[in-house]
């Protein structure tokens, strides 16, 4: 118990006056800046998801302009056909970047929010290693995180902002779970102290990336298990489920809908293609077919970064525990030194059955995801192997370290970086909404093409669906055997995100193909009496019945059934968070008085 007017001890045994604590976070901020001064001089780096990602806050921003706050769907995808990206891709990323859109020119978002990640991820480790090291290492291991694990390779080479958000998540799921905790109180206080914060990272992490929120939900249970059995208690055990049944639960407004409308799109593309088969992953396993040459280059960088990022880290280990530097409790200290040897063991051929038999797990595609994971006892246990307590080599450490980060800075820009020369045109045409490419997996299931291309048309009146499919139709007109020319002309007067009306007649009764890919949440009308629109086979555009004569067609995005659950499951996740928040303070103040 603490009296009134006295404050506890340093964790780390040393006083904490104001420059000394705005010291650490100010070094990660720099250090973030640095990381990032290639592509504030030469402009972001295009990697593979770039222009996903760039098209998405796009589209995004134009939904929330237009009073959507949490869109569904994207409109320029498959050149103005649009696609339900914003249904089934975690909505942080996206939201993030269009925010940021508001405020600064795009071609300055991506590298704006890139800082803002890396320093998150700074100053999230830097909080992890508070719990074993003093301020000055633990500063390091937040260096350390941003230029020694995987993110500056991410980058430069990947540009997967959503999954970058895995830098700042994990520590964070590692650090509530794993921090020292009070003895007193009942077992039920004891099993909920710590609840709240681990659900709120694990929703997190769940609505910034799918595979991200997996390998959490993984990780809280691994870390819990050995925990527990190191222990010898279930405590961390109960406090990891709860917390998991609740995080899950206050992201059901995202993961319910991903989840039941999954059968609505074609996510088997998303598995099932060759390059995001797992055992197509393993490390150094390259491929004689010379399509793959830009899979096997990332794979080999990944491989290198995976057997560097863990011998760094179990010599680290291993330093640090000679030097008597593990001082933290074993409950502490060794489930992040599993990490890595359990990380380096998903990489390889012998991990198989995990990934055949373990729910949701090859939905990561890629094991090298995972080194996500390795960042934060790599940091941890770096910083911890090489501090040294003489000020003198303290200057010197840091100077040494300051020149290392910045050659890896400049050696990762130099080999990843992804030149946006190739893809200006793609992102002034997203600029412009002139329309862009879509993703095979979002779209309608059982269709002969999942891609559109621009020059399919729409909005054209058949009178015979079966001959009139636009897989066939390029000019407005349809081709195919025994098919039928357009019978009208019908023009788009209304071209909102969520909202589309047609306007038009047609010489006979038949179907309006509209330039618009069907899925199940729109409802259609015509002349204002509800119709049950088909889906054409060809490229899976929305296939309404019309009469003959003057028509208006509209089309509006509803809220299904499975949406209005996901929103109040995590209103009702929220209120149990608040209550539990609640009472959490109050037994604080409990034990201060």
């Amino acid at each position: 118990m603490v009296r009134k007017g006295k404050q506890p001890p340093s964790k780390t045994g040393e006083s904490n006056p104001p420059f000394q604590r705005l010291a650490g976070p100010a070094v990660i901020l720099a250090a973030a800046a640095m990381a990032v001064w290639p592509l504030i001089k030469m402009g972001p780096s295009c990697g593979a998801d770039f222009s996903f990602h760039f098209v998405s806050w796009i589209e995004a921003q134009r939904s929330i302009l237009d009073g959507i706050l949490y869109p569904h769907w994207a409109s320029g995808p498959n050149f103005g056909a649009g696609e339900p990206r914003f249904v089934f891709y975690p909505p942080l990323a996206w939201m993030a970047g269009a925010l940021l859109g508001f405020v600064m020119p795009w071609r300055v978002v991506s590298v704006a929010l890139v800082y803002l990640l890396l320093a998150a991820t700074g100053l999230a480790n830097r909080a992890l290693a508070r719990q074993m090291l003093p301020g000055g290492p633990a500063t390091l291991a937040g260096c350390a995180s941003i230029f020694l694990g995987n993110m500056l390779v991410d980058i430069y080479m990947r540009s997967d902002y959503a999954e970058l958000a895995g830098g700042f998540w994990i520590p964070l799921l590692l650090l509530f779970l794993l921090r020292r905790r009070t003895s007193d109180g009942t077992r039920l206080q004891r099993a909920l102290d710590g609840v709240v914060p681990l659900a709120l990272v694990l929703c997190g992490t769940w609505l910034s990336n799918g595979p991200l929120g997996i390998m959490a939900s993984y990780l809280l249970a691994a870390v819990a298990c050995v925990s527990a059995a190191l222990e010898k208690s279930w405590l961390p055990v109960a406090r990891a489920a709860l917390a998991a049944v609740l995080g899950c639960a206050l992201a059901a407004v995202y993961l319910v809908p991903a989840i039941c409308e999954r059968g609505w799109a074609s996510f088997q593309a998303a598995v099932s293609q060759r390059e995001y088969v797992v055992e197509n992953g393993w490390l150094f396993h390259p491929h004689t077919d010379p399509s793959w040459t830009l899979y096997n280059t990332t794979l080999e960088m990944h491989s290198w970064l995976a057997a560097a990022m863990f011998g760094m880290a179990s010599i680290a280990m291993l330093a640090a525990w000679k030097r008597g530097k593990l001082t933290a409790p074993r409950a502490w200290w060794v489930p992040l030194a599993l990490i890595p040897a359990a990380v380096l063991l998903l990489q390889l051929p012998l991990s198989e059955p995990l990934w055949r038999w373990l729910p949701a797990l090859r939905l990561l595609q890629f094991p090298w995801r995972w080194l996500v994971v390795m960042n934060a006892p790599l940091a941890v246990f770096f910083a911890a192997a090489i501090w040294v307590k003489p000020r003198w080599g303290r200057v010197a450490l840091t100077g040494a370290c300051a020149v290392l980060f910045f050659l890896i800075t400049g050696g990762t820009w130099g080999i990843c970086f992804n030149n946006c020369h190739n893809t200006d045109a793609a992102l002034e045409t997203a600029e412009q909404s002139s329309g862009t490419p879509g993703k095979p997996e979002y779209a309608p299931p059982g269709i002969q093409h999942a891609l559109m291309t621009p020059e399919v048309t729409g909005n054209c009146a058949v009178d015979d669906l079966a001959n009139a499919s636009s897989a066939d139709r390029t000019d407005g007109t349809a081709q195919g055997s025994g098919a039928h020319a357009c019978g009208g002309s019908f023009s788009q007067m209304a071209d909102q995100p969520e909202y589309k009306v047609f306007v038009g007649t047609a010489d006979h009764a038949g179907y309006l193909i509209l330039h618009l890919r069907s899925y199940p949440a729109w409802r259609v009308t015509v002349n204002g009496q509800t119709a049950h629109a088909a889906r054409e086979a060809g490229y899976g555009l929305m296939a309404v019945p019309i009469p003959r004569g003057p028509a208006m067609v509209t089309v509006d995005w509803t809220t299904t059934p499975d949406v209005w659950a996901g929103r109040g499951l995590s209103l009702l996740a929220l209120a149990l968070l608040t209550g539990l928040c609640a009472l959490e303070r109050r037994r604080t103040r409990g034990r201060l008085s």
